[in-house]
């Protein structure tokens, strides 16, 4: 609370426990882009990022993201933003924020492994919620509320990743998500829209819930991860001021800010883009990831026709394929597709609770960094494990 009262003109400080920046060894930070163009970090905000800061993050860059959210969203009721070093981070410093000893909590079954590895050590439940092509099903979901034991804590709070999800790499269309949003209206849930692909969806973007929270019930996060570079750890929360300033106090108490220098690298780029820039990158982006699906689809058409099933994604960079007379894939993925030089990823890393869902068929493939050439003989490889798996 210190900090905004040092900007206080003719304020004189002897409250804030801050280094003197004029012993910081740094002049300047130019940053050279693939285009050919140099940016050179504002000299204000580059003095503003080399010191401590706001634990919502760099103010310039949260502007920056708030004009974004309202740009792309158009969100019907009044929102703060919060920046993480990484979606993942403002992520789990929400469930920190709403957990109680006890509470269930909805999660996608299969969900993203690393929120489950988290919500492993608190002291919660994960309730799965089962998915079919199109993501969370509505009528399932609004059954298993609606036949919740009166003895039972209610959940309050449903994650969920609804473009592109990993593993599954599926999307849920917009009825969906209006049935969902409803059903979270009945029964007083709080979504947590975890959406890092939103911006990696292959055509016309789907509304987000963030979009049509009229109650202040959805609590939003995004990344650049996907975007920019992952190595920036820069992510960004938004939803109700209430929520958000609660875990504007975790990180006040924990990493005390994100990182202000990747904050002003990242400030820099998409300032110099501008919204429509931005977004224009963003769509390049999408059309390479979609490029990259439909070479790996033709060739898993190729070699796994009749060995597995899988429906093609519309956003993101997964595929989740079902080997079809294989019951459980992980050994046949861990050690046999590993000898033969082949890594994908078995899914029963995936399910909330692997003990109660059983042995798991499916498997996880990555097709973000692999060239065409190893997409085809990796594929072979595992249409050749899998006939000799079935036939033995």
């Amino acid at each position: 609370r210190l900090i905004p009262i040092t900007k206080i003109p003719g304020m004189i400080s002897f409250g804030a426990g801050a280094p003197n920046p004029d012993l910081f060894p740094f002049e300047g930070i130019n940053i050279s882009l693939k285009s050919g163009e140099t940016l050179q970090i504002d000299s204000k905000v580059l003095g503003e990022a080399l010191t401590y800061g706001p634990s919502d993050g760099l103010p310039q860059l949260n502007n920056w993201l708030k004009e974004l959210q309202k740009i792309q969203h158009s969100p019907p009721r009044n929102f703060a933003v919060t920046i993480g070093t990484g979606s993942q981070d403002l992520v789990t410093k929400a469930f920190q924020m709403l957990i109680n000893d006890g509470d269930n909590i909805l999660f996608e079954s299969p969900g993203y492994v690393g929120v489950i590895a988290y919500l492993r050590h608190l002291p919660c439940n994960l309730v799965d919620v089962d998915l079919d092509s199109h993501g969370i099903v509505p009528a399932k979901l609004r059954a298993q509320l609606e036949s919740w034991p009166a003895d039972k804590r209610k959940p309050k709070v449903l994650y969920t990743v609804p473009v592109g999800g990993n593993p599954t790499g599926v999307s849920q269309t917009l009825e969906r998500k209006r049935e969902i949003y409803e059903i979270a209206r009945e029964h007083s849930l709080l979504i947590l829209e975890d959406d890092p692909y939103y911006y990696l969806q292959y055509g016309e973007k789907i509304p987000s819930y963030f979009s049509m929270d009229v109650d202040g019930r959805v609590l939003r996060f995004d990344s650049m991860s996907k975007i920019l570079s992952s190595g920036l750890r820069v992510g960004w929360a938004t939803g109700p001021e209430e929520l958000v300033n609660c875990m504007n106090l975790i990180t006040m108490t924990s990493n005390l800010q994100p990182s202000s220098v990747a904050q002003a690298i990242t400030y820099t780029l998409v300032e110099s883009w501008g919204h429509q820039g931005f977004y224009e990158h963003t769509c390049k982006v999408a059309a390479f990831y979609k490029e990259r699906c439909e070479m790996f689809c033709r060739l898993a058409r190729k070699h796994l026709t009749g060995l597995a099933e899988w429906a093609e994604p519309d956003a993101g960079m997964f595929l989740w394929f079902e080997l079809k007379g294989i019951k459980d894939a992980s050994d046949l993925i861990l050690t046999k597709a590993v000898e033969k030089k082949v890594l994908l990823v078995p899914g029963i890393d995936f399910y909330c609770n692997p003990a109660e869902s059983g042995p798991s068929p499916f498997v996880r493939a990555s097709f973000s960094n692999v060239t065409e050439e190893n997409m085809d003989l990796g594929l072979e490889r595992l249409a050749s494990l899998v006939r000799d798996h079935v036939s033995a």
